[in-house]
């Protein structure tokens, strides 16, 4: 089809071509009266006569012959590497001599997937999903946090004073402490995201046992059941809060179905794994904390902001609260 600035349409094209062979109009004429130069009168006139109104179409662009394009040979050795070590346009290039710019045109020529669309063990396109109304599936991880030591870590003090919580530069006279500060240990975030709308309910807890996971869960449960959602299955890894028999009586007292991610696939749970890299990123990692309370006391208030206003990317930039039409607080 035409571009959207193109003067002549196809119809219109026939039209002007007929002017100059059929009724033998000068170009100058047929050129003024379609509002277009004498050249493309030319160009139009001379189609039609060599091949009738079949020739009014627009052709291909891509020129006969590409000279300086990649040889086959070194287009199929870029494949190879692509496939057998997942590597990026740059280190191939590298490897081969070439450009990246270079590289990347072979791939996309061959509309290989993205890297960051590849499961990385074997090699295949990752297969996304959505359930299709929330509650459908609920994915649960627990992503562990080295706690800040009072006047702040390395975010404040740089890597040396930062890590003196660090096992690795304990004294070994004084196992538990370095430079007089107390080893503050780890704090453990309990996630849970519905797979439809994202909407995520979080807790900071002290450890991953299986009954702190068990009555996290139940807390969760109940914050999705105030707002309108029903939870049907929980999706979670095969760490051993999850594999014990405690968890596996709580889901199936409400009736819940409970499905286990495969060994070493964590990707199948991709959508929490997402959601502890914005949690990280947003807000753990987002600015230089003074103590671990202002942290924590800065958590809620992030989810909000998250589950409320946050545009998300597979929500066409929607934030969660808008496929929950339920939930309360949505339009604060």
């Amino acid at each position: 089809m035409p571009h959207a600035n193109a003067p002549l349409t196809e119809l219109g094209r026939l039209r002007l071509a007929q002017c100059v062979v059929d009724d033998r109009w000068p170009l100058r004429q047929a050129a003024d009266r379609f509002q277009v130069s004498v050249s493309t009168a030319k160009r139009w006139a001379d189609r039609y006569r060599a091949q009738d109104p079949a020739g009014m179409s627009d052709r291909s662009s891509r020129p006969h012959t590409s000279p300086n394009r990649t040889p086959a040979r070194r287009e199929r050795r870029i494949i190879k590497i692509r496939l057998d070590r997942r590597w990026g346009p740059a280190r191939i290039a590298y490897l081969l001599g070439l450009s990246p710019s270079t590289v990347h045109r072979v791939l996309a020529r061959y509309q290989l997937a993205r890297l960051r669309h590849v499961d990385r063990a074997t090699g295949q396109p990752i297969r996304r999903y959505e359930h299709p109304a929330p509650g459908d599936l609920i994915h649960v991880d627990i992503k562990k946090l080295g706690n800040i030591p009072d006047g702040g870590g390395h975010k404040v003090h740089g890597r040396t004073v930062g890590h003196r919580n660090s096992s690795a530069h304990r004294d070994p006279a004084r196992p538990r402490k370095v430079a007089g500060r107390a080893n503050l240990g780890y704090s453990y975030l309990h996630n849970a995201v519905d797979d439809h709308s994202r909407l995520a309910y979080t807790e900071i807890l002290t450890d991953e046992t299986q009954q702190t996971a068990a009555a996290f869960w139940q807390r969760a449960q109940l914050f999705f059941h105030a707002n309108g959602i029903t939870v049907q299955r929980v999706l979670t890894d095969n760490g051993s809060c999850y594999r014990s028999h405690l968890w596996r009586d709580t889901l199936a007292a409400a009736g819940i179905t409970h499905k286990r991610t495969r060994p070493r696939r964590p990707q199948t749970n991709g959508k929490v794994e997402r959601f502890n890299r914005t949690l990280l990123d947003e807000w753990a990692y987002a600015r230089p904390y003074q103590t671990e309370t202002e942290r924590r006391a800065a958590l809620p208030r992030w989810l909000h902001t998250y589950n409320h206003h946050r545009g998300h990317t597979a929500l066409a930039g929607k934030p969660p609260a808008s496929r929950v039409p339920n939930l309360s607080g949505q339009y604060n």
